[in-house]
């Protein structure tokens, strides 16, 4: 199984690595385009900021690629955002893999929203094996709104997106790598995708 994670600079890639190797898998982080479009599974993680993690896809050549990918796409926190048409953090062209807006949590939440969340409405093999209602580690300032991509939903004063799907992309809000036995459930359900 030829694993990639894709280290654009915004991710923090060794963690999603050390969580692979301690399911049993190996996992090679790249930039190169010619790696991640070889990979059977490309995972695409993100922390910081929307526009200069944008900048940073752009000047590897990733904004092209990523789009294009046929294999199963797991974007993470960050990269779920960016896989979106449009984030509201400072006003930036995302990829448009989903044709959804990212908004900014309004100013009476607490932001970041940081630490353990429940996911409900579970759908899809994303989440075999995980019940309705287990907790998974959240850190962020910007959401995707529910849509008909959803398929998890957590409330944080709202309801929005903890995981959408189209096609061979999935992302997620939160992070499995820091989710205890529930997220390495989820990455294995993930490498186990068709």
């Amino acid at each position: 199984m030829n694993i990639v994670i894709i280290d654009y600079g915004a991710g923090n890639v060794k963690s999603v690595q050390f969580a692979l190797e301690r399911l049993g898998y190996q996992a090679e982080c790249t930039n190169e385009a010619d790696k991640i479009l070889r990979a059977d599974k490309v995972i695409f993680p993100g922390v910081g900021e929307a526009k200069s993690a944008m900048k940073e896809l752009q000047r590897f050549g990733l904004d092209k690629i990523i789009p294009e990918l046929k294999q199963p796409v797991l974007g993470i926190c960050l990269g779920m955002q960016l896989m979106c048409e449009h984030s509201e953090e400072n006003d930036t062209d995302c990829l448009g893999i989903f044709p959804v807006e990212v908004k900014k949590f309004d100013e009476t939440f607490k932001v970041p929203h940081i630490g353990w969340n429940q996911i409900q409405n579970l759908k899809g093999h994303l989440f075999d094996g995980v019940e309705r209602g287990e907790y998974v580690y959240y850190v962020h300032s910007f959401y995707v709104p529910e849509n008909p991509f959803s398929i998890a939903d957590t409330e944080y004063g709202i309801s929005y997106s903890g995981a959408i799907q189209k096609d061979n992309f999935y992302a997620c809000q939160f992070h499995p790598e820091k989710s205890g036995d529930v997220g390495e459930n989820i990455l294995k359900n993930f490498i186990k995708a068709v």
